[in-house]
């Protein structure tokens, strides 16, 4: 099963806890079209930023938005005018109030989508594949992940018949609730055609909680 679904999906409401947090019975359709519209303008809008994650929740008629950014300074422009901008065209995508709120990511490194942007970007400057691949997965492992896992499939390196070569380092438990994998997927545009690259990070397990001494209780 842990090689069929997604990683998220198979960890939700256990590890794992939801990226869209609202709730709506007649309006559920218009608010996922909503949900799709702004994650698409923020992944063209914010390519340079690095963003990673968009959180969005719906407290009344307000939508707020917390995107988690390798590079903030970028997002946010000098003295909040690029943010405010972003605001404004989100805003009048959707026809509705927006609160946008910019968070910054620690360790780009551990992140699988910003790792798999990164792969994508150097395939699409003529970098070869093999030594992107090699490359990021050194950084992630010296970074302190577990574990990391690399699938690049497509016409790699200009050749005539599509394959699938994958790099794989550390552990990758799949089939383990408990343990904390960030997944990524994104495409390279090359002269040959799209190269699809997937990214699992394996960051270690998500420990039991300690209540009071000596009693551990496992997350649900």
């Amino acid at each position: 099963m842990g090689q069929k679904v997604h990683p998220y999906a198979f960890r939700l409401g256990v590890t794992q806890d939801w990226q869209a947090k609202w709730y709506a019975e007649k309006r559920y359709a218009q608010f996922l079209q909503q949900d799709i519209k702004l994650r698409r303008a923020i992944g063209k809008s914010c390519s340079g930023a690095g963003v990673s994650r968009v959180e969005i929740e719906r407290p009344g008629e307000e939508i707020a938005l917390t995107l988690y950014a390798a590079r903030p300074g970028i997002l946010i422009g000098r003295r909040g005018q690029a943010v405010e901008a972003l605001r404004g065209q989100l805003e009048h995508l959707v026809g509705g109030r927006i609160k946008l709120t910019v968070k910054e990511v620690p360790r780009p490194e551990l992140e699988a989508l910003l790792v798999a942007q990164n792969i994508a970007q150097r395939i699409e400057n003529r970098v070869p594949f093999r030594r992107v691949v090699k490359q990021s997965v050194s950084r992630t492992l010296q970074a302190g992940a577990k574990g990391i896992k690399v699938r690049c499939s497509g016409r790699l390196g200009g050749l005539e018949i599509a394959r699938t070569e994958m790099q794989h380092r550390g552990r990758m438990p799949l089939h383990t609730l408990r343990a904390d994998i960030n997944y990524g997927f994104t495409e390279a545009h090359t002269v040959m055609g799209r190269i699809g690259i997937k990214v699992w990070v394996y960051k270690g397990d998500i420990l039991p909680e300690v209540r009071g001494e000596g009693v551990t209780t496992e997350k649900s």
